[in-house]
């Protein structure tokens, strides 16, 4: 749920980005202005705890640019960093507070 109240759901495509999905989408708040190339932190997520084992861990390089988001958390990831498998159905993420949630 956002902080007022709403969700954005996607649709499921194995291989894709969450980004990628997310512009699809149209979901205010996931520029992605670096165009996914883990440049940038305009992308920047929180992956429900439930679902933070499914969606992986952080590489180096998305660690080292998680330093220049704000809000970060234990569940802080790049949107773009996240690539959609068959077992994300039904992944929870949340924009940090200014912004949006997100679910597949």
């Amino acid at each position: 749920m956002t902080h007022q109240g709403e969700a954005y759901r996607l649709p499921l495509r194995p291989g894709w980005t969450l980004m990628n999905l997310a512009r699809l989408g149209k979901v205010p708040g996931i520029d992605g202005v670096c165009g996914g190339n883990c440049c940038c932190v305009t992308c920047h997520v929180h992956v429900d705890p439930a679902w933070r084992a499914h969606a992986g861990e952080p590489s180096a390089m998305e660690e080292s640019m998680l330093d220049f988001a704000s809000d970060v958390d234990a569940g802080s990831r790049l949107a773009c960093q996240i690539r959609i498998t068959e077992d994300l159905a039904g992944l929870v993420v949340r924009l940090p507070e200014q912004q949006l949630v997100l679910g597949l």
